[in-house]
């Protein structure tokens, strides 16, 4: 008898893999001959920038498209000649899992473990496994539209995992989730690889989150331009990162000047700093970047890989990037920050859904010019307290003043003051982009040559002529993205609410948006965000940090890290200081 073929060494190999896309007349090379591989029993991460081909790529991997060119085996099969032989022994979870929000979780358990086969006597052992592993065992009797953002997202993997696959493929799983359920995920990714043998390839917009994959493949305009270990891409970077502070110029301000500075490719705030990439290894000279601030400082920092990641695609940004932020030409000019008046006075508010206090007894308040962050896990309340300062929804208990306006009586003047941008892209996805900027232009009121300027100026501002006959479902996300924000700002308001207004979007697009949204509080336009990225609440003038519909803390992203810092932990992140708070009020709820 002839010897079996031995299991291939790579669990995914993929050879000048080619799929085109034909939309409005358009030539889309999605994916273009893209050759590379997926080692078997490790996390390899897919990463590159909106529209970069990750998605399509999985879907060809997973047999669910048929590639136009080349050739993908997955475990040794060719996925084009035997799809079903692949699918068998694979399993996908993309970025929008379907779950039947109306079924409960065993509902939804059952009726996966029904599609993939898995027979009866094997599900009861399974299902105990992965409960416990999502720790979702006390919930099986609820409903999954009652589940927080995180507890869905570990649903959907759970009934990813009914059948146990050998290659298992994440299309962005902690999208849209908090801090402490991101880590949950990655503990589950972890022991399915270290305790399973489970081969895994996870695409991420979260680049800490490619740092703890062995390999990282690296797309850019449906190309692979880089495969290797993410230290080694750090370790190019020696010698090119730097943390600049300037005692009496606001974070804000240098953080503007340095990143349209020459020779600098990348620009962050970081607590009280701005941290730098240099294009050259040369350490950069203060009188040279700063001469009118005599306290500039410039101290060299150990690289990470989103450094590495952003300067291998800042100079190859794809066309259409928007053009530099420009002020609106009639806002007036910000006052410091920390200096304004009160603009969003919140006490005591309260919001009940029958016996559930989603939002309970939270009172804060905003000054003109502020960015002031509204942080906290999934089911905290910071999206119905949005609501209801937008006069979305009542509060049940408590005073909301606005713009100077009392909700509780001036609602509908209070919101002609403000914009707001959803968590989720919630413009009309069969309106072309110039039809979704008419309509809100009539929604907010405006006419005549007002109206027109100001539709002219979003399509300059934001890049959107490429685009503006384009359906808005069909968008990338960046271009989503920039549309709501445009959208939002066609009245020019004087407060604007982002509700994680940057979920899943790549690093250089959320660069983009902070720019404008800096340039935004600089003209004294005041902001209000919500985000799951710590390092965004790194440009929060202030922020509070939400737990059970109640605030847990305020400060400056300093002063909050500060709380954690110690002789073990020196340096603490936003990240590790929120995680904290959150786990803390839940010991403390628990005892």
């Amino acid at each position: 008898m002839a010897a079996a073929p031995e299991e291939p060494s790579a669990a995914l190999r993929l050879d000048r893999v080619t799929r085109v896309f034909r939309a409005g007349g358009r030539r889309v090379v999605a994916v273009d001959e893209v050759s590379g591989r997926v080692e078997r029993g490790a996390v390899t991460g897919l990463i590159g920038p909106d529209g970069a081909g990750k998605t399509t790529l999985m879907r060809l991997c997973a047999g669910l498209l048929l590639p136009d060119g080349g050739r993908i085996a997955v475990l040794g099969i060719d996925v084009t000649q035997a799809p079903a032989a692949a699918q068998a022994r694979i399993g996908y979870m993309p970025q929008r899992f379907g779950l039947y929000e109306d079924l409960s979780v065993q509902e939804n358990l059952d009726l996966y473990a029904e599609l993939q086969g898995v027979p009866a006597a094997a599900r009861g052992p399974r299902y105990d496994q992965l409960l416990h592993m999502t720790g979702l065992g006390r919930f099986t009797g609820r409903l999954a539209g009652r589940l927080s953002g995180g507890m869905k997202q570990k649903l959907g993997l759970a009934c990813t995992l009914v059948r146990a696959p050998e290659l298992l493929f994440l299309d962005e799983p902690t999208v849209g989730v908090d801090p402490v359920s991101r880590r949950e995920l990655w503990a589950i990714v972890d022991h399915l690889t270290r305790s399973e043998g489970m081969t895994v390839l996870l695409s991420t917009s979260y680049l800490d989150e490619a740092e703890r994959c062995r390999a990282v493949l690296l797309m850019h305009e449906g190309r692979l331009i880089g495969a290797d270990d993410p230290a080694r891409f750090t370790a190019g970077l020696a010698g090119r990162s730097f943390h600049v502070a300037a005692r009496d110029f606001s974070k804000r301000r240098l953080h503007e000047r340095l990143s349209g500075a020459t020779g600098i490719i990348d620009a962050t705030i970081q607590g009280a700093q701005v941290r730098i990439v240099t294009e050259t290894a040369a350490p950069p000279s203060a009188a040279a970047l700063l001469p009118d601030v005599p306290d500039a400082r410039i101290v060299a920092v150990p690289p990470r890989f989103e450094d590495s990641f952003i300067a291998l695609l800042k100079t190859g940004r794809r066309a259409g990037g928007m053009p530099p932020a420009a002020s609106p030409p009639s806002a007036p000019a910000a006052p410091a920050a920390g200096g304004g008046d009160e603009v969003i006075v919140v006490r005591d508010l309260t919001r009940r859904f029958g016996s559930f206090r989603a939002v309970d007894n939270v009172s804060f308040s905003v000054r003109k010019g502020e960015i002031f962050g509204l942080l906290g896990a999934n089911g905290a309340g910071k999206s119905t307290t949005f609501r209801m300062l937008c006069g979305l929804l009542p509060p049940s208990d408590g005073s909301l003043r606005v713009a100077g306006f009392d909700l509780g009586h001036a609602a509908a003047a209070a919101r002609g003051r403000v914009g707001y941008m959803a968590q989720k892209f919630s413009l009309y996805g069969d309106l072309s982009v110039m039809q979704n900027l008419r309509f809100f232009s009539s929604a907010y009121r405006l006419k005549g040559e007002r109206r027109r300027r100001r539709i002219a100026w979003a399509v300059e501002e934001f890049a959107l002529g490429p685009v503006s006959s384009a359906t808005s479902r069909d968008l990338p996300l960046g271009y989503k993205q920039r549309l709501a924000l445009a959208c939002a700002l066609m009245h020019e308001p004087d407060i604007l609410f982002l509700d994680e207004p940057t979920s899943g979007v790549d690093p250089l697009a959320r660069r983009e948006f902070w720019h404008r949204i800096n340039a935004l509080a600089e003209a004294g336009v005041t902001i209000l965000v919500t985000t799951h990225f710590m390092e965004e609440a790194e440009y929060c003038d202030r922020l509070v940090i939400m737990a059970d519909g109640r605030i847990l803390a305020t400060g400056d992203s300093e002063s909050l890290k500060e709380r954690l810092r110690s002789k073990e932990r020196p340096d603490p992140t936003m990240e590790d200081a929120f995680v904290a708070l959150i786990e803390a009020a839940g010991a403390e709820r628990a005892a």
